[in-house]
């Protein structure tokens, strides 16, 4: 799970499954990971941390990774096209083709704090340092209701009114934290997949209520049109339609499996892309029912 793989790295017990154990000492990182490899290979040289359709080609996926940003191409290569950083936190702007967000660490060492790009993941430049910064954000997450609107956590939940430049703490946020969404209705409703179950908030993260209990959560991801996604361990990758009444699942073959991580092209939503906790990228062209492996047709 992100939290699991990026913080955490602990135990957790899936519903009606057995205990899962995610160890950073299990996966080897390679520090000079290649300027483009296969995207078969790319897991095999570092952590992926995040997913985004370019919304300049849509074509493209943007995978950020522990070194650096990449960009899948037809060829089935994947291109690293930002400086070697960890990008721990990772979202893009909802309506900005150009803008990218991120947090995590520079290749240096230390915090990067509040990161924006406007080419496209080339180069990265401070917005602010967050909230008792440097931050170091492994969940973020902009409003599509109002791109102003953008939550990290460090050192408990912070909000930013103002694209990024200042911050305040809202609280410590959920326990057992893993994902954050934020809604496409309201700028003021958050989701949350946590240890225990996906909560959601309408009050900025002050409050919580649970739409989903009685195991982890190992993702949750909103799309700009307001369809909500949450992987559900012991259920399946769950879907709705905001504000999500009931979650229906719509694929449940992954074993003791999971996703990490979720990316639904703006252009068209029935593409979808994923990568799995044993680091395998996946790509849906029906809405997340059915997947294949990233660069081979579909069946």
């Amino acid at each position: 799970m992100k939290e699991m793989n990026k913080k955490m790295r602990g135990k957790l017990l899936p519903a009606g499954a057995a205990a899962l154990a995610i160890t950073l000492a299990t996966f080897a990182i390679r520090t000079n990971a290649a300027e483009t490899v296969a995207v078969s290979h790319l897991t095999t040289q570092t952590h992926i941390h995040g997913l985004a359709v370019d919304r300049q080609d849509p074509s493209r996926l943007l995978i950020a990774t522990h070194h650096g940003l990449f960009r899948t191409g037809a060829d089935g290569k994947a291109e690293r096209i930002s400086p070697v950083q960890d990008f721990m936190g990772f979202t893009p702007h909802p309506s900005d083709p150009n803008r990218l967000y991120a947090s995590g660490h520079p290749a240096q060492g230390g915090n990067l704090g509040f990161v924006a790009s406007d080419d496209r993941g080339r180069t990265w430049s401070q917005v602010s340092p967050g909230a008792n910064g440097p931050v170091d954000f492994h969940q973020m997450t902009v409003s599509p209701a109002d791109p102003q609107t953008i939550y990290g956590t460090h050192r408990g939940l912070q909000i930013s009114r103002d694209a990024g430049k200042t911050w305040t703490i809202i609280g410590p946020g959920p326990e057992g934290l893993i994902d954050l969404a934020a809604s496409a209705k309201s700028p003021d409703t958050l989701y949350a997949a946590t240890q225990s179950g996906l909560l959601v908030s309408t009050d900025a993260g002050r409050s919580w209520q649970p739409l989903v209990q009685g195991g982890p959560v190992s993702l949750v991801e909103v799309t700009p049109e307001g369809t909500l996604y949450a992987f559900v361990l012991g259920r399946g990758l769950v879907r709705a339609g905001e504000p999500p009444v009931g979650l229906a699942t719509i694929s449940s073959g992954f074993g003791e499996g999971y996703l990490l991580h979720l990316a639904a092209d703006p252009t068209n939503p029935q593409r979808v892309f994923a990568v799995t906790n044993g680091g395998k990228l996946l790509s849906s062209a029906d809405q997340g029912r059915t997947w294949t492996a990233l660069g081979q047709p579909h069946s």
